[in-house]
Order: structure tokens, then C-alpha cells, then sequence
């Protein structure tokens, strides 16, 4: 079974946006020493949709041969057509990654039966492989009720887990839960962790966030299973300033930090995203301050 803290690799770019797999090795290798129980690459916090299928190969490539199978993968294969998923999915398989992130895509929009038909069509598309029900909110995704998901599932055996992120996450992860769907194995948490305690209360089998607090939620999880909630909680709360400006500046912010932290200074985005202004930045320094006095930088 897949649980604990299973961070998305972002996508490193070099200033000239060229892929940079030097400093894409820095932070995958980051993640492991931190103890990241499995690895998703490439999810949304990986830019995926700024990739072509070429670059999507060669980053997974590196992914599975710096994991050495020492954790599991899973492979993000989201696509706004079936035959697009297949092909991306096909790309994870050849790599031996069975697991495969997909969205429910936010072309479809709540049409259950539409939704429905696509993972049937995915699922016979790519045998063997286990699907990760992703659920985003919209515009990012379809952000279906939890009827709906419950539905899917229940009618593509092949749907093994379902990463939940609509707002609440919380009452849609106990209603699918609570669904006792036989092939569902369990229920990840996504939205960067920032509702991880009360996901984790409602039986969540782990998160997904960004990778640049992988130590602190590794560490997070660690205290929560050990029964020590106080910790769990404190350092839930030290978390929560930097997810909150994540939830603006996506993956602006999580390469600031990465480069704070010592990890990989490659700050280039693909995605239209918000620009972080001189105040904006010097906010963040002080949020990862805070950090630091706890996770110190790499050396």
C-alpha cells in the first residue's frame, strides 16, 4: 500500500528555459534524504503541461534511475484527452512505474458519465496499470463531488487510490472512505498539505504536497503516527506560512525556497504565473527564516 509523504518533483529550468538536470538531481536527491516515503513526477506542481512528451520521458527517466527503487514512484500522466493520458502513461510504464496520476479533466466538466468513460477508456488503454484518481478543484480540474468520484471508482477496478483536493477536502475524503469501494486502497490529501492534520484525522493514507517542505512533513507525519499530536500540530503550524504564499505563487515559490534552502537556485518558470515583488520576497525570506532555525540550508 502507498501511504506517508509523497512529494511532487517540481520541473528545474535552466535562465534560458532549457531543462536543468543538474539541479533537477539536487532536489530529487533532497527528497530522499528527507525521507519522502514515494515520489510523483509530474504532477501540476511539476508544470507538466509546459512539457512536451520528449522532456516528459527524459525527467522520468532520471526520476526512476536516482529512486533506484528505493521508493515507489508514481508517474503524473494528466492529459485533456484519453489518447494523451495513454501516451504519457505509456512513457511512465516503460520506466516500470504502475502507478499513474491522472486527473479528472476540467474539459469534462461535471459530466459523471463523460468522466466515467474516460478512465474506462485510460484503464483499457494501459493494462496493468494502477490509477490515482486525481480530484482538483476548478479551473485547474473538474472538482467533482465526492457522488461522483465514489461513482468513477466504484465502476474502473483499476482506480487503486484517489488523490482528493477539492475545497473542503476534508467531508470528501470520509465520504469516500466511508464508501468501502473493494479496489479503492486508500486516499491521499493534496492542496499542498495545508489541510493535512485534518486529512490525516479523516483516515487520509498520506499527502502529496510540493517537495521544498519535505523534511517538515516527513518529520509531521512521523510525530502524528507516533501519536504525538502536539508536534504534529507545531510543526503543522510552521508549515502553514509558506503553503499560504505557495497557494499564490505556486511554483515561484517553491524554487525560492528550494534556492534558500541551499538545495537547487534554478528559479525559471514555464507556467503564467504571479511575479513575487520585492516585498513579496522579503516576506517569504522571513518565513523561510523561520524555517531554517529548525531545517537548516543544505551545505
Amino acid at each position: 500500500m502507498l501511504q506517508g509523504i509523497f512529494p511532487v518533483i517540481p520541473t528545474l529550468f535552466t535562465a534560458g528555459n532549457a531543462l536543468d538536470l543538474d539541479a533537477q538531481r539536487r532536489v530529487i536527491r533532497f527528497a530522499l534524504e528527507a525521507g519522502a516515503h514515494g515520489l510523483v513526477f509530474p504532477g501540476v506542481a511539476s508544470e507538466y503541461s509546459h512539457l512536451s512528451l520528449t522532456e516528459r520521458e527524459q525527467l522520468l527517466a532520471l526520476v526512476a534511475a536516482e529512486a533506484g527503487g528505493k521508493v515507489p514512484l508514481v508517474g503524473g500522466a494528466s492529459a485533456p484527452t484519453a489518447a494523451e493520458v495513454i501516451a504519457a502513461g505509456a512513457i511512465a510504464m516503460r520506466h516500470g512505474i504502475r502507478h499513474l496520476m491522472i486527473m479528472a479533466p476540467q474539459g469534462l466538466g461535471s459530466d459523471g458519465a463523460a468522466h466515467r468513460a474516460f478512465f474506462e477508456q485510460v484503464s483499457a488503454g494501459l493494462p496493468g496499470a494502477e490509477i490515482i484518481l486525481q480530484n482538483a478543484p476548478v479551473p485547474t480540474g473538474a472538482g467533482l463531488g465526492a457522488p461522483a468520484i465514489i461513482a468513477i471508482a466504484a465502476a474502473v477496478p483499476a482506480i487503486t487510490y484517489v488523490k482528493e483536493e477539492t475545497l473542503p477536502s476534508g467531508p470528501a475524503i470520509t465520504a469516500i472512505r466511508a464508501a468501502g469501494i473493494p479496489s479503492v486502497k486508500g486516499v491521499f490529501g493534496g492542496g499542498g498539505a495545508r489541510y493535512i492534520i485534518d486529512e490525516l484525522d479523516r483516515g487520509a493514507c498520506g499527502a502529496m504536497p510540493a517537495v521544498e517542505l519535505t523534511d517538515l512533513h516527513v518529520a509531521l507525519w512521523g510525530s502524528y503516527a507516533a501519536g504525538d499530536q502536539a508536534e504534529a500540530r507545531r510543526l503543522y503550524r510552521l508549515s502553514l506560512p509558506l503553503l499560504v504564499a505557495q497557494a499564490i505563487y505556486r511554483m515561484r515559490l517553491t524554487k525560492q525556497v528550494l534556492a534558500r534552502r541551499g538545495i537547487a537556485d534554478a528559479q525559471h518558470v514555464r507556467a503564467p504565473l504571479p511575479e513575487m515583488d520585492a516585498f513579496a520576497r522579503r516576506d517569504v525570506d522571513t518565513m523561510i527564516a523561520d524555517l531554517l532555525a529548525e531545517f537548516p540550508a543544505q551545505k
